[in-house]
């Protein structure tokens, strides 16, 4: 049962792994969400912030953001303030339910150009992933020495069960913005997004129904397994990766063997303004606001995928399947083959999966309010709402991990300083923090990474890079000699 425990660490560590390794969502720049030069970086929350902007145009050549968040494990002795070579990470105990969220994405040259001040659009690339899983509640402890005990410790629980699912793509977008009335103290404008991917790596994993019972011959006390039924696969891509042929070859293969997928983004904003004569000193005040409400329905699509040669679903356990049976039949496994094998021995119904699964996208409500205070001083408001599980349960999807997000901020065009502040899906509060300094974003999701050792497993970053023009739409238009309304 050792050997078992340490195979599902080293599982646990190649799955993080993995998801990291993939990154090498402008939605989760949290700082700038709102913000009139949030430019580019503001398309994927929102297509029509383009317009509410006053750049001429802007690229963003670079951005990395990632955040991860769970109560599965934890990490020891590691900050971003001190990194340290004997950090170290452990599977937590306790009897509860087990959860975890991850989402990544990188940027690849998405650009914004407006037309006139009534019109925008936007392009791009970006590399995008998000994983979840959720397991029913359970006990475990890290001295349990098999099956057996790992039972023993469960009885109170009736049943076991978990799900596990990963998407990860490379999109293509083309958005554009307009505006449907602009009135002395409003103005309304509308955005979309269609965006055209290829599924790079797709898997699930589902495991329900897990009953045991309680057996004794004599003075021998053992388990007896009763149900359970377990559905896996992942992208059959992974099968064309080949030791005997060159980094470069895999790669182009891993790439070639995907499948197609589509999503489309809807936004509105609505922007109050204070009607107030301008200051002939103050120049154009075209982009100003009082308040300004945002609308926008996000990654409204799927992705597909081609399940491997692996995928595998199975119902039933074969009568006197005990946990010294189970445990010597998983003992020793190293490839998912073996797995499949062994597996087969121990269910009444395993059979392979075949042709294409979908995943649905993160689709997602954003409901947006940001608020001018006075000088440079703005707060914002955000509340996301994942829409991906009204499609129902017997569908594969993703869920992104915003829920509630509070930011107040200073910036102005070259410089800015924020702090979110937000709890997520998990109800973990976070506090984080960033800095823009010209062309260069920088931030963090929680600045418990930063000074605490063993907060590295809630949180995450983002950086990018965004090139601006130097002049507005329509340069700063000389009001002196204005009639007064």
């Amino acid at each position: 049962m050792e050997k078992i425990f340490r195979m599902k660490k080293k599982v646990a560590y190649c799955v993080i792994l993995s998801l990291c390794v993939v990154t090498l969502q402008a939605q989760n720049y949290h700082a700038v969400q709102g913000s009139s030069y949030a430019g580019s970086l503001g398309i994927a929350n929102n297509p029509s912030s383009m317009l509410s902007t006053p750049f001429r145009w802007d690229v963003n050549v670079i951005g990395v953001q990632f955040k991860a968040s769970t109560n599965i494990l934890s990490v020891h002795n590691f900050s971003l303030l001190s990194p340290s070579k004997s950090s170290q990470w452990s599977l937590d105990a306790g009897d509860f339910a087990r959860k975890g969220r991850v989402a990544y994405n990188v940027n690849l040259l998405n650009a914004r150009f407006t037309l006139n001040r009534k019109e925008a659009f936007g392009f791009g690339a970006n590399l995008r992933g998000y994983g979840r899983i959720k397991t029913d509640p359970y006990n475990f402890n890290d001295t349990l020495g098999g099956i057996r005990d790992f039972f023993n410790i469960n009885e109170s629980n009736r049943t076991f069960g978990g799900e596990f699912t990963g998407s990860s793509w490379i999109e293509l977008f083309a958005s554009y913005a307009r505006t449907l009335w602009d009135r002395p103290f409003e103005r309304l404008n509308a955005g979309v997004t269609v965006k055209l991917s290829r599924g790079l790596a797709g898997g699930f994993a589902k495991l329900s129904g897990v009953r045991f019972q309680r057996q004794a011959t004599g003075n021998q006390m053992y388990y007896l397994l009763r149900d359970a039924a377990l559905n896996y696969g992942y992208s059959s891509n992974f099968d064309r990766w080949q030791d005997d042929k060159s980094s470069r070859e895999n790669a182009r293969d891993f790439v070639k063997y995907t499948e197609g997928g589509i999503a489309l983004d809807f936004g509105v904003e609505y922007l109050l303004k204070s009607g107030a004569a301008p200051s002939f000193d103050v120049g154009d005040d075209y982009y100003d606001y009082e308040w300004k409400f945002g609308a926008s329905l996000l990654d409204v699509g799927l992705n597909q995928y081609k399940y491997s040669n692996a995928s595998r679903t199975m119902t039933g356990v074969r009568p006197d399947i005990t946990d010294t049976t189970a445990e010597n039949k998983l003992r020793d496994i190293t490839s998912i083959d073996q797995l499949n094998d062994s597996l087969a021995t121990l269910v009444n119904s395993f059979s392979a999966l075949s042709g294409n699964f979908s995943i649905i996208n993160p689709m997602r409500l954003v409901l947006n309010a940001d608020r001018y205070l006075f000088d440079a001083f703005y707060v914002n408001g955000e509340l996301s709402l994942n829409l991906s599980g009204l499609a129902g349960r017997k569908y594969k999807r993703v869920s992104e991990m915003n829920l509630l997000t509070i930011t107040p901020r200073w910036e102005t065009k070259r410089f800015g300083v924020y702090m979110p502040m937000q709890i997520n899906t998990l109800g973990k509060f976070w506090i984080g923090g960033a800095f823009k300094a010209g062309p260069l974003l920088f931030g963090v999701h929680n600045w418990a990474n930063v000074f605490s050792k063993d907060k590295m497993h809630q949180g995450g970053g983002y950086v990018a890079l965004v090139i601006r023009a130097f002049n507005n739409v329509e340069g700063k238009k000389d009001r002196r000699l204005n009639c007064p309304d």
